[in-house]
């Protein structure tokens, strides 16, 4: 009878944990994937461009790209608290914190700080050719 009621708790216990690794790994995936931002009120160049978010190894990284200026950067110490999704990028050797918020599926908002203030930045979700 102990053995079994041992097992039990066992097995509750192992499953408590799949599915909350799973609820992470499926929040996580939300904030994934190759992003096409709008930022109108940024320095000339900096307005749109790209964010690639990749979720690996138990972290976030970013990569930003700006085509129309030819500018490419790594974001840094991308976490994501509670609901909002908040990486650094040293842009021109300036840092801007950005933080983000899930608006549906395929939309992030939020803004981009740095030391002149703040800017309004909105995401759309690009779908992946396969």
């Amino acid at each position: 009878m102990m053995k079994k009621g041992i097992f039990t708790l066992f097995l509750l216990t192992f499953c408590a944990v799949f599915t909350l690794t799973a609820q992470t790994a499926s929040k996580n995936q939300a904030y994934t994937g190759l992003w096409k931002f709008e930022a109108p009120y940024a320095p000339e160049g900096f307005t749109s461009g790209t964010i690639d978010v990749k979720f690996a190894n138990e972290k976030f990284s970013t990569s930003i790209s700006f085509p129309n200026i030819g500018y490419n950067l790594t974001g840094e110490s991308a976490k994501l608290e509670k609901d909002t999704f908040t990486f650094t990028a040293y842009v021109e050797g300036m840092e801007v914190v950005i933080h983000l918020k899930l608006d549906g599926d395929k939309k992030m908002t939020g803004k981009a700080v740095y030391f002149e203030g703040e800017i309004p930045v909105t995401l759309t979700k690009q779908e992946v050719s396969k």
